[in-house]
């Protein structure tokens, strides 16, 4: 019974302190010239993919499923105002 418990606080802890996963989605993908169509879209720059490609051959293009993360918003940040004096 002990042992259960323990198993059952660990697991709960576990669930609650990790971090969620996030899928990675990067904007390039390499296509592969195999016979099996494999597919890499891990790459942030069309250079980068390119590089991985070469040689083996294959060829790059555009993630359509890239979806960038959004702007961090407007802060709470306020102008600060200044005061002249005015003599």
């Amino acid at each position: 019974m002990k042992i259960l418990l323990f198993v059952l606080g660990l697991f709960l802890a576990t669930t609650v302190i990790a971090p969620r996963a996030q899928a990675q989605n990067y904007p390039w993908c390499a296509h592969y010239g195999t016979p099996y169509d494999d597919t890499s879209c891990g790459f942030t720059s069309f250079e980068q993919c390119m590089a991985s490609v070469s040689g083996i051959g294959g060829f790059c293009e555009r993630n359509d499923t890239d979806r960038p993360p959004l702007a961090a918003g407007p802060g709470r940040h306020h102008a600060r105002k200044t005061h002249s004096k005015n003599s």
